[in-house]
Order: structure tokens, then sequence, then C-alpha cells
């Protein structure tokens, strides 16, 4: 694809590109609360010319799963609702993110909806299954981009879907200790992928010149490690999500969206999910964090656990090029010992992101097709990574 030479406005205030260099982030007064600092990448390109955008991921801890006892390290004042619930809003307004991917997002309607939409935010947003009361939220600023179709994705449709017949139980592993009381026998398939996950997909019409489409995919995948299969499972339906979505669009608008997949995917890097997510053929992405310097030492921090479990990942197309890394802390970094939430950071998580430039100015010309016919939603295998 011919790239133009053209003039516009910046969509960011931002200085001269710099080394990507480790700095230390700045505090918010008496609370402590870290201000985000994102870190120009080496090659960060023209960046007082070229149309910008930022995108953050951030899985905000669900107040309903907030207990005491499930975050012994923290201290209490930071789990209740109304100090987490300001701390959290203060988070999301300083990443002065165009795009906001945000997993575990509960008490949507009473309070995070009007309290974003009053600094410039529109948002969709699916709730979980069942009696589950978060789920991801996509908030975007219309300044930027334009919504133009979006659909919901329900894990759950995979056991509706599931042909028993030709499903292989032989691959998988059971064991007593897989039959937890709240979803009953996990050896029937059909309970077994009933996790009440959800993801959303939406494409933005970019306010560039050349009027440039993004496709965006927040999710959240199920946690359990003993239930590889199913976090397979799940990854493998979003990819076939997302390349008939990208399908539709390319159709519908003549032209080759650009990919970003964001979310909370509860696998480790070179995990089999991880593994699937950058070599899969239905639609090939690349680690934002993983192509840059290497994932993040952690994003999830813990008494009980800490590791990344966060990733964003993009299509490898010649349309956005990453211009800058949002920087996390590390392993020693005083604001994290004791593991997390705590008066720094509201969330037992990190957020990730970054800002991206739009190098593609002949997008709108052409579409182009799948690089191979898409599978059928019965024909994904329950396994352990086939």
């Amino acid at each position: 694809m011919l790239l133009r030479s053209l003039t516009f406005l910046p969509r960011l205030r931002v200085s001269a590109p710099q080394p990507c260099v480790v700095c230390k982030s700045k505090m918010s007064g008496s609370s402590g609360q870290i201000f985000p600092r994102f870190i120009y990448l080496e090659d960060g390109g023209d960046i007082t010319r070229c149309y910008k955008f930022r995108l953050v991921s951030y899985n905000i801890l669900a107040q309903v799963y907030v207990k005491s006892s499930n975050f012994p390290g923290s201290p209490s004042s930071c789990l209740k609702w109304k100090i987490r619930s300001q701390a959290i809003l203060t988070a999301l307004k300083s990443f002065n993110a165009d795009f906001l991917c945000i997993q575990e997002l509960d008490e949507y309607d009473s309070f995070y909806k009007s309290n974003l939409e009053s600094t410039g935010y529109s948002g969709i947003y699916i709730q979980r299954n069942g009696q589950k009361r978060d789920g991801c939220g996509i908030f975007y600023k219309p300044n930027c981009a334009k919504l133009v179709s979006m659909e919901e994705i329900y894990y759950n449709d995979l056991a509706n879907s599931l042909n028993l017949e030709s499903t292989d139980t032989s691959e998988r592993e059971f064991s007593d200790k897989d039959n937890h009381s709240d979803h009953g026998d996990l050896n029937d398939p059909r309970i077994r992928l009933k996790r009440d996950c959800v993801g959303l997909l939406a494409a933005f019409k970019l306010n560039d010149p050349s009027h440039h489409l993004v496709i965006m995919a927040n999710t959240h995948i199920y946690w359990d490690p003993e239930l590889i299969d199913v976090k397979l499972a799940q990854v493998k339906y979003l990819l076939l999500r997302v390349a008939q979505f990208k399908e539709a669009v390319s159709d519908k608008y003549g032209c080759s969206p650009s990919v970003i997949i964001a979310g909370d995917f509860n696998s480790t890097p070179g995990d089999k999910v991880y593994e699937y997510m950058i070599s899969a053929s239905t639609i090939q992405l690349h680690s934002l964090y993983g192509c840059n310097g290497g994932e993040p030492p952690f994003t999830n921090c813990t008494t009980g656990f800490t590791g990344t479990l966060d990733y964003i990942f993009i299509s490898n197309t010649n349309s956005l090029k990453p211009i800058s890394l949002l920087q996390l802390p590390g392993p020693g970094s005083p604001d994290v010992i004791g593991g997390l939430p705590n008066h720094q950071h509201p969330s037992d998580h990190l957020p990730i992101g970054g800002d991206f430039e739009v190098l593609s100015y002949s997008n709108c010309s052409t579409s182009k097709p799948l690089e191979e016919p898409l599978p059928e939603i019965n024909k994904l295998k329950l396994d352990n990574g086939q």
C-alpha cells in the first residue's frame, strides 16, 4: 500500500521522541497515586506531523471481587469503593487516552459511564452472563474516532454450538478437583465451556485525512490455569470472530482495517494461549510490548501471584506504527512492594498502552480477502493446544 506525503494537524501534544529509557513516575500529592509515563521508542518517527492516537488497556478490578481476604497485603482503606472508585477514575483520566479498553468493569451505569462521558468519552459495554456483575467496556473520544460497527462476544456460545460427536474428549485431562461446585461437572464439555466470559468488537473510523479504519477487540479470558483447553477455545473463537468482523467491515467500506486486540488473557508469555495469539493463521498478530523490548515482568501483582497476564496484540500491517509504550514498574519498585492494590495503584493489575501513528493514507481503496477460509464454530476443537 502506497504512502502519501500529507500535511495535517497532530492528534496529541507530545515532545520530541527520546530513546526508550526508564524514568521515574511522578506522584500525585497526598494519595501517592502514580501518574502514567509514556516512553518513546527509539524509532519513534515524525511525531509532530503524523496523525496519532493513544490506547490504554486496564483491568480495573471489579469492586464485587474486592475482599480483604483476597488481598491480605493491601491497606484496608484503599479497598473501599468510595476511595477506589475515585482513584480508578483519576487514573483513567490521567492516561489522556483516545481509547480505553477496560476489563472487570462493574458499576458501569451507576458510576463510570457518566463520569467518563463528562470528560469527553463515549462508551460501549458488555456484561458477563449469569449473575456476574462485571464486564468489558471500550471508551473512545468522538473527536478522535467515530464508532461505525460493533459486535458482542459471549464465549458461552462455544458450548451452545459444540458438536459433541466430533469432540475428542480423550485429549482432555480431567480430575475431581475440576468439579467446582459453582459450575457443575466439568467432565461435561458444555458445562466446562460455560465460564461466562465476554468480549467486545468495535470498528472505528479515525478522524485522520484518509479516515483510516481500526478494529478494536477487548476481552477477558477465563482465569483458571487448570482449564487451559477452555482458554484456548476462547481465544480461537475470539480470532474467528475478529476475522469475520474484519471481513465484513472490509467488504462494507472497501478497505483493509488495522486490528488491535487488548485485554486480560490470564496467560503468561510463552504459554499455549500466548503462542496461539501470535502464531495463528486466521489473523496474523504481534504483541505491542513483546516486539518492542519484551513483555513487562508483570502486569498482575498480588501476594499469591505476580506475572504478566495483560497484552495488546496488533495486526501485521504497514498502517499503524507504535511510537511509545506506557511504562510499568519493575519488581523492585517501591510502589508495588507488598502487592496490589495499594494507594499508588487502585487495581491488582497494571495498565498497559501506547501511542500509535497512522502510516497508511490509501487505506479505503481496496478490500483484502482473508488468507484462508474461516472455520466453522463447531470445528473449534476443545483441546490442549492443537
